[in-house]
């Protein structure tokens, strides 16, 4: 198993959205970065867990984990005119971008923020520490229990 890092904005996508989902699944879909995509194609395999970020928002951090339902298959929005995500070079022949399934496993007790992870020693390999700008990114799992033990602490 892996651990890996999504970045939502909750004004687009929330937690709760997945959460309330038709069996707390959604396909993880708009990803446009090649590096992020490449993760989800060659790396992020069904049961890895995943943290959900909430960014570009008030209250920014690790907000819960979902799971890796099913592996990398051919993002569909990349061919709907009416979709934001849409990507006039994706052709059937050739797709660019591919999506996963995620379930929702629960809410962190507390949200770990941006600041508090970068002030934690004890995270050491977390691209967000790094100023990492991609919306999937790996997460070791000694970071990954960290983050968990920080969620846990009144």
């Amino acid at each position: 198993m892996a651990y890996w890092l999504f970045k939502t904005e909750p004004d687009a996508f929330s937690i709760d959205d997945l959460k309330t989902a038709p069996k707390q699944t959604t396909l993880w879909e708009g990803v446009r970065n090649y590096q992020a995509r490449n993760f989800m194609r060659d790396d992020i395999k069904q049961g890895d867990l995943v943290f959900i970020y909430h960014s570009s928002c008030k209250q920014i951090g690790v907000v819960g984990v979902a799971m890796v339902t099913q592996q990398a298959y051919c993002d569909p929005t990349q061919f709907d005119l009416n979709s934001d995500y849409y990507d006039a070079k994706a052709t059937s022949d050739k797709p660019r971008w591919v999506v996963v399934d995620v379930t929702y496993q629960y809410h962190l007790k507390k949200r770990v923020s941006l600041k508090d992870i970068k002030a934690n020693n004890a995270i050491t390999d977390i691209a967000l520490k790094k100023g990492g700008r991609l919306s999937v990114m790996p997460v070791t799992k000694a970071d990954w229990d960290e983050i968990i033990k920080m969620s846990m602490r009144e």
